[in-house]
């Protein structure tokens, strides 16, 4: 007799095809669920698969658009990078699978839901080899590389090797509103992308194309490990530079001082697996009221690894040239200064002489 249904989000690699036949030997019925959100997958044979292992029934859903907007276009808004260098490429992916595995747990109803768990192989087709002993995870914004010693040079799927990525540059326009791109620009090829699975799917060809965007971290996973990963995020890299230059353009200092920190707090969110949490909603909502002035055009250059910023513009801008000119007199008088100098110095002042008092005493 049955256990009840569990609704597994299943993708044909090692870990959830072993929980599979694990959860069928625990007495479970099992409906696999495989989400495509940008990986090069066989989602045929992945079905096939999942059948031939006991799976009751199989769905495949595409949500790779849903995936940009509600989840990747927020981590875009809060510049969102884990320890300073990681993008969060699979964490923001689990939020979007959990969403869609509920509901079909909801309509087929389930009484589980499961994830993937590492264990013997049971005689399960796996792509993991002695030659190749390393696991990977893809989606449309990343491709992680797990377990590895120094990558050899063929590992890399979705960025050329700088040092063979084309010898002239690919200067590109991306226009923003309300912290997002809304469009991208290529005058040299001609081309235009303005939805937001287009936008995001060219910018990953030219970040790609030009070996934009590879790592090779240590990083803190959340219950004290640490663990090695190699990262490929073309298209999230080449986005993160952008918004960075067009959000200080159109930005309050203070603002964004403390939005800076919401950002770092929303990364460790969602790389501790807290998306859908109270705290998670009041950063993300504190998040998009800083960006209802973040619009404009950024101009950049993607070459042999690098973005270069070219240029910005926005109607929203709050650089004023008039202020900042060495020519120009404008609103500021350099004589205001004398009186935050000296009341600046009252602080400085008392800490200097403590500290001559006491070397004085030793």
């Amino acid at each position: 007799m049955s256990k009840g249904t569990v609704v597994l989000a299943y993708s044909g690699g090692l870990d959830t095809s072993c929980i599979l036949v694990w959860l069928k030997e625990q007495g479970y019925d099992v409906i696999a669920f495989l989400a495509n959100i940008g990986q090069d997958e066989d989602f045929e044979a992945a079905r096939k698969k999942a059948e031939s292992l006991g799976a009751k029934k199989v769905f495949i859903e595409d949500l790779r658009s849903e995936f940009v907007e509600d989840f990747i276009w927020p981590s875009v808004q809060a510049n969102a990078v884990y320890e300073d260098r990681y993008l969060l490429g699979t964490a923001v992916a689990r939020p979007c699978i959990a969403r869609q595995q509920v509901e079909i747990a909801r309509k087929e109803g389930a009484n589980f839901v499961s994830h993937g768990a590492t264990g013997k192989k049971h005689g399960i087709p796996v792509p993991v080899t002695p030659k190749a002993p390393w696991s990977m995870d893809a989606n449309l914004m990343h491709i992680r590389w797990v377990r590895l010693s120094r990558a050899p040079a063929d590992l890399y799927l979705m960025t050329k090797n700088p040092e063979d990525s084309p010898n002239t540059p690919d200067d590109l326009e991306i226009e923003f509103k309300n912290g997002v791109p809304v469009k991208v620009i290529n005058e040299q090829e001609g081309m235009s992308k303005d939805s937001p699975l287009d936008i995001f799917s060219y910018l990953n060809d030219i970040g790609g194309k030009h070996g934009v965007g590879r790592i090779d971290i240590v990083e803190n996973r959340f219950i004290g490990m640490k663990s090695r990963g190699i990262y490929e995020t073309p298209g999230g890299t080449i986005l993160l530079k952008a918004h960075l230059d067009i959000e200080t353009f159109t930005m309050d200092k203070e603002v964004r001082r403390i939005k800076q920190g919401l950002g770092i707090k929303f990364s460790e969110l969602i790389y501790n697996g807290f998306w859908y949490s109270p705290e998670c909603e009041f950063v993300q909502h504190c998040i998009n009221k800083s960006q209802e002035n973040v619009e404009g055009k950024v101009q950049l250059s993607v070459f042999k690894g690098q973005v270069y910023i070219l240029g910005r513009e926005s109607s929203k801008s709050l650089y004023n040239e008039e202020l900042v000119s060495m020519d120009v007199q404008g609103d500021y008088d350099p004589c205001d200064a004398s009186g935050f100098i000296r009341i600046n110095a009252v602080r400085l002042r008392e800490h200097h002489r403590l500290q001559g008092f006491s070397s004085t005493k030793q």
